[in-house]
């Protein structure tokens, strides 16, 4: 008798037992690109003003992200991070408890870096790709470097980088999947669980995927919904601004 080498109906009961955990996967990805987002943004002004000692940090930690792989990266933080406060406790005679610190602490610190690390020369070219005549006639106008990043810079310099930063918000989805090596349990690590029971790996593999897929999907649409809507928006924006200007 020809052995079940493979059980589609397994499949599909496996996956809502992995969907159980996919707000953790949710939680890493949202709080990492934010966090991303925010200290890509900071390294992008950092470089384009070119702040003395700041300038040359962040192009060292960009060089150091981008030339190692995010599993390394994990690694370091889940072990690094104990190790330096360890000898903060020895040095500075403080007791600062290690191991209440949760495991996804050390994840959403790695994601993040790394995001902020790519983000920061995305963000920064979207920065450069708009109208320095635009700026100029800003600050001719008595607004503030603030107000303009605010008002002018980032609205346009987003819509550049949306699509980009899209794949980016999808690789870090998929990248959560490396969140078992802090011993975080999410969707990856409890298929890897489920697989242990059964010993029906294919199938735990093969639902996780089809998770991951359809996930995969639904970003994809989003962020081509919200380019069709900022582009609509931008350039009705572009009109009225060519309409005050004609006046």
């Amino acid at each position: 008798m020809m052995p079940n080498l493979f059980d589609v109906e397994l499949v599909f009961e496996l996956i809502p037992k992995l969907l159980k955990y996919l707000p953790v996967t949710i939680e890493l990805t949202v709080i990492s690109m934010l966090a991303g987002l925010l200290l890509g943004l900071l390294l992008a002004i950092i470089k384009m003003k070119k702040i003395p000692v700041l300038y040359q940090i962040s192009v060292v930690f960009i060089s150091f992200i981008r030339g190692t792989p995010i599993l390394v990266q994990l690694y370091l933080s889940y072990a690094g991070i104990p190790l330096i406060l360890k000898y903060y406790n020895h040095f500075h005679e403080t007791s600062y408890n290690i191991n209440s610190i949760p495991a996804i602490f050390y994840v959403l610190l790695a994601l993040s870096l790394n995001e902020a690390a790519y983000n920061s020369e995305v963000i920064r070219a979207a920065l450069l790709s708009v109208d320095k005549g635009q700026t100029e006639a800003a600050h001719s106008l008595g607004m503030t470097y603030g107000q303009v990043m605010r008002r002018i810079v980032l609205p346009e310099a987003f819509i550049v980088a949306l699509p980009t930063l899209g794949n980016s918000l999808i690789g870090l989805m998929k990248g959560t999947s490396l969140a078992f090596v802090c011993s975080v349990v999410e969707m990856t690590a409890q298929s890897r669980i489920l697989a242990g029971n059964n010993l029906r790996f294919f199938e735990s593999y093969c639902a996780l995927a089809l998770i991951y897929w359809a996930m995969t999907i639904l970003i994809e649409r989003v962020i081509a919904l919200l380019e069709k809507r900022f582009d609509i928006d931008f350039k009705s924006l572009r009109k009225r601004k060519g309409d005050v200007i004609l006046d």
